[in-house]
């Protein structure tokens, strides 16, 4: 990992953004106008609607009649997000492509400083940063980029895949990624099969060929929380999320994989053990704070799925010793509560250098 201060490109990099939309025609004009002002890049637009019964349709032919700079693709059948995804990525010609979905915003300047980096950086391939959550009923956040000072962290895409895996985690949310389109093509479509965890799945596909960027500092872009947001209403529980982790991880043992990625059994091995590190310690985390024992059972159940030695380890034993407890009805030891105030410094430590450099 390197840190640099970044500079300027000369001349316009040209950035197709693809807005794969479900539903979501009331918040087209937003999202098309976060792109389409952006400034120091020639961007383009590709509106993708996925059998929308809501007239989403209608609202981006008429966003796309009044600036030749959109272009509209319907679907007449729904398809899915994924394959919306794909559709929308397969006609992209530019040097550059964004996947926003409809509901999330870029920040201002997002584009021209992703860009700036992969000029500067021609072996990157995907450019993440920092998103900011919002609501539409709350509105943006009050942020003042202007004088913030900003910064590049740049992996290779082992030392990048080494952190990914050593956690069992994605440090990026998504709204945030600009991709080379040679990147882009060379590793593929979106895997139909990882309807939760396909974004996972692309960025270690990527970093298996590719170095990786980020831009420290200002926002990159927001990301829209509300009631309909897929990991709310469709993936609601946290040992879904981490079943559907393993299952991205699983590319690692693929025979593609295999071939363009020396020792990638060792980082399949490394990104099992962390989902089973972190599932363990959300077992114990829910004990402490008086939880429920079944919801302690299924993320051990996880834990177990990911390293079938995962009850043998020190956490897994401080875990059987916590149900041994709530079992008996005995509330959770002071010193539990103790570790629990220790955890929750950690979690605030690894966000700060989360928001600084992009791991943690």
């Amino acid at each position: 990992m390197r840190l640099s201060r970044p500079f300027p490109h000369t001349g316009t990099a040209e950035v197709t953004v693809v807005v794969p939309c479900y539903n979501y025609g009331r918040y087209l004009p937003e999202v098309v106008q976060s792109v389409l002002s952006q400034e120091r890049v020639d961007p383009r637009v590709i509106i993708v609607d996925d059998a929308s019964p809501d007239g989403s349709l209608e609202v981006a032919r008429v966003l796309a009649a009044a600036d030749s700079r959109i272009t509209v693709v319907s679907h007449t059948r729904n398809q899915g997000h994924i394959a919306t995804y794909n559709d929308g990525l397969a006609r992209v010609e530019t040097e550059y492509v964004a996947l926003l979905s409809a509901d999330d915003l870029l920040a201002p300047g997002a584009l021209g400083r992703a860009a700036d980096l992969m000029k500067a950086h021609p072996q990157v391939g995907l450019v993440y940063g920092m998103p900011l959550e919002f609501s539409t009923e709350q509105g943006l956040p009050c942020t003042d980029d202007s004088g913030r000072l900003a910064s590049w962290t740049i992996w290779s895409g082992r030392e990048w895949l080494r952190w990914t895996c050593r956690r069992g985690r994605c440090f990026i949310l998504s709204p945030e990624v600009v991709m080379r389109t040679e990147a882009m093509r060379k590793v593929g479509p979106y895997n139909t099969g990882l309807p939760h965890s396909g974004d996972l799945e692309y960025w270690v596909r990527t970093a298996a060929g590719w170095d990786v960027g980020r831009v420290n500092g200002p926002a990159q872009a927001f990301y829209r929380v509300h009631g309909n947001n897929m990991h709310l209403t469709t993936f609601d529980t946290i040992q879904v999320d981490l079943k559907e982790r393993l299952a991205a991880f699983n590319v690692l043992a693929t025979a593609e994989l295999q071939q363009q990625l020396p020792g990638a059994d060792l980082f399949h091995r490394q990104a099992r053990r962390g989902i089973c590190r972190e599932a363990l310690l959300l077992a114990e985390r829910n004990l402490d704070a008086g939880g429920a024992i079944d919801l302690s059972l299924s993320l051990l159940d996880v834990a177990q799925s990911a390293c079938a030695e995962a009850a043998e380890t020190l956490r897994g034993r401080s875990v059987a010793y916590r149900l041994q407890r709530a079992r008996r009805g005995e509330a959770p030891a002071s010193i539990q509560g103790l570790i629990e105030g220790f955890r929750r410094q950690l979690d605030r430590v690894r966000w700060t250098a989360w928001r600084k450099v992009g791991i943690s």
